[in-house]
């Protein structure tokens, strides 16, 4: 019997895996653990899906930058048949205004199909006016988007008004602010940067849109060639790079970034940390993560310094990082003290970053694994009071219905595992908030037994089983029954582009390819130890 194909994606699509696996057995969770791991070392700099944002910013901001023609063509092959880019909804408005604004400043530049851009662009355009005034949701809680929409509007409007051959009939209409949205930050912003005050670390992600006075500030330098780890932001500071003192470093890196997937770009590279942390967490968990090199548990703990661990380098440290790369070691083996989560402690919860203007569930969740961890292993630990005060707060934050929603993930189905596990882990009061979790998980299974927020997923099933198997409550005969239809979703022959929905909030939607596979894979190993193997 060979692999299910859920196994054999979770692994790379079975390459080098089933020579290692005598008699053509099933391969196991465990051994495809094992070539996950591996996959994560071969690409230290981490695995992540391009963006339909960040790679239009580098069409606008950098065509001088090799691959401009392939990313041009990922944008056209992206645009979906309503003329928009991206998720449904409002999640559509961030990568389409990118696009708009990037294909109405190509359509004078030299391509062999100027016509096609052109048209594109007036789709676009088309469409970005039906979300911006019919659009009845608000615009998701995603990193910079108050500064990105703003500013691109603005800069879509000014295009137009220059182009007097314009083929968009309302090209003199304004463009609306989306709903809800004001200009407040960015007004904010401009008044912090008119000031001669430096630009804050926390805005160097999105330096892309600041205005053109901030991008000579000289409080802004690369970490490892890069501005806030985005090539978007590290192409705006860069600027011309024939200029002279141009950055060579930077130039290096945005070289490097546009060559990993032959054109088009993620919106943060590398995520090393990010992504090292969350794989061994998600392993560790189930007792999957064997075999990890040693040099890789020890690059992770050197990341956790006295501040905490960063995303990536040129980003603020956050403590959702920080306290899975503490579960993480903990769990490997090499517990480093969570004194670095300290400075993250508001009193009532924990934040993401210092100055966070929102709370996530999900880092609190993972705060609560980190310091549950150390206080079981040393009950009188200063932290203890504080484990208690987040699984409370996690509990008051459940949803009638019995999920929890994120600002960091478009699904619930993702906050809603990362709640009711660490719950079950370190809250031995949160038996009922759990078991409102597996009702409403039960509740919203599709026909065909996956779970997701726009379709079924192999990535938001995997979480639904983490909350099913992974919380150690009774299993009921329903239960079982839905983790069958479940396995026999994700053994479906489906191919790998269906089942890598972008569901993780950056600037855009984006897929942490190697993060899922780690997830589907504990889910997998629950099942085993549920006696559910997926054959």
């Amino acid at each position: 019997m060979t692999a299910s194909p859920v196994v054999r994606d979770a692994v790379g699509n079975g390459a080098g895996v089933t020579a290692a696996v005598p008699g053509n057995a099933p391969i196991g969770p465990l051994v495809a653990a094992r070539a996950l791991v591996a996959a994560m070392t071969d690409r230290p700099t981490g695995s992540v899906s391009p963006s339909v944002y960040e790679t239009a910013r580098l069409v606008s901001d950098a065509p001088w930058l090799t691959g401009h023609a392939e990313r041009l063509r990922y944008l056209l092959a992206a645009q979906r048949p309503d003329g928009a880019w991206g998720a449904p909804g409002t999640y559509a408005l961030v990568p389409t205004v990118s696009a708009v604004e990037a294909l109405l400043r190509s359509r004078r530049a030299e391509w062999p199909h100027p016509a096609e851009v052109g048209w594109a662009a007036v789709r676009g355009l088309a469409a970005l006016r039906v979300q911006l005034l019919v659009a009845d949701e608000p615009v998701p809680d995603m990193p910079g988007v108050d500064l990105i929409v703003p500013a691109l509007l603005d800069r879509i409007s000014a295009l137009l008004a220059g182009d007097g051959e314009s083929a968009e009939p309302a090209a003199s209409m304004p463009l609306p602010m989306p709903r809800g949205m004001t200009r407040r930050r960015a007004e904010a912003v401009g008044a912090l940067l008119a000031a001669g005050r430096p630009v804050p670390q926390k805005l160097w992600h999105a330096f892309e849109v600041l205005d053109e006075s901030a991008r000579a500030g000289a409080a802004v330098r690369p970490v490892s060639g890069a501005v806030g780890a985005s090539p978007a932001a590290t192409a705006a500071w860069l600027g011309d790079p024939g200029r002279p003192g141009a950055d060579p470093a930077a130039l290096g890196y945005l070289t490097w970034a546009a060559g990993e997937q032959d054109g088009p770009v993620p919106c943060t590279t590398p995520i090393t940390v990010f992504e090292r942390a969350w794989v061994l967490a998600s392993l560790a968990r189930v007792g999957a993560a064997g075999d990890v090199p040693g040099h890789v548990i020890s690059e992770l703990a050197a990341a956790v310094g006295p501040a905490g661990a960063a995303t990536s380098p040129g980003l603020p440290t956050d403590a959702d990082t920080t306290a899975v790369a503490l579960y993480a070691l903990a769990r490997l083996g090499r517990p480093v003290p969570p004194d670095s989560l300290l400075a993250f402690d508001t009193g009532a919860h924990f934040c993401t970053w210092r100055g966070e203007d929102g709370t996530s569930v999900t880092t609190n969740a993972h705060v609560l694994e980190a310091l549950g961890w150390q206080t079981r292993h040393a009950p009188a630990h200063p932290y203890a009071e504080a484990a208690r005060r987040v699984a409370g707060w996690l509990v008051a934050a459940q949803l009638p219905d019995g999920s929890w929603t994120d600002r960091w993930h478009a699904s619930a189905f993702y906050a809603t595992a990362s709640v009711a596990v660490s719950l079950a882990g370190y809250a031995p009061a949160a038996g009922p908030a759990i078991d409102r979790a597996i009702d409403w998980v039960l509740a919203t299974q599709r026909t065909d037994g996956s779970w997701g927020r726009w379709g079924g997923t192999d990535e938001e099933t995997a979480y639904a089983l983490h909350v099913l198997l992974g919380t150690g409550r009774p299993v009921r005969p329903v239960v079982g029954a839905a983790v069958r239809r479940a396995l026999a979703f994700l053994d479906d022959d489906r191919s790998s582009a269906a089942t890598a929905t972008p569901l993780w909030h950056d600037k855009d939607l984006y897929h942490p390819v190697l993060i899922v596979r780690a997830a589907v894979l504990s889910a997998l190993q629950l099942a085993r130890f549920a006696g559910h193997p997926a054959e």
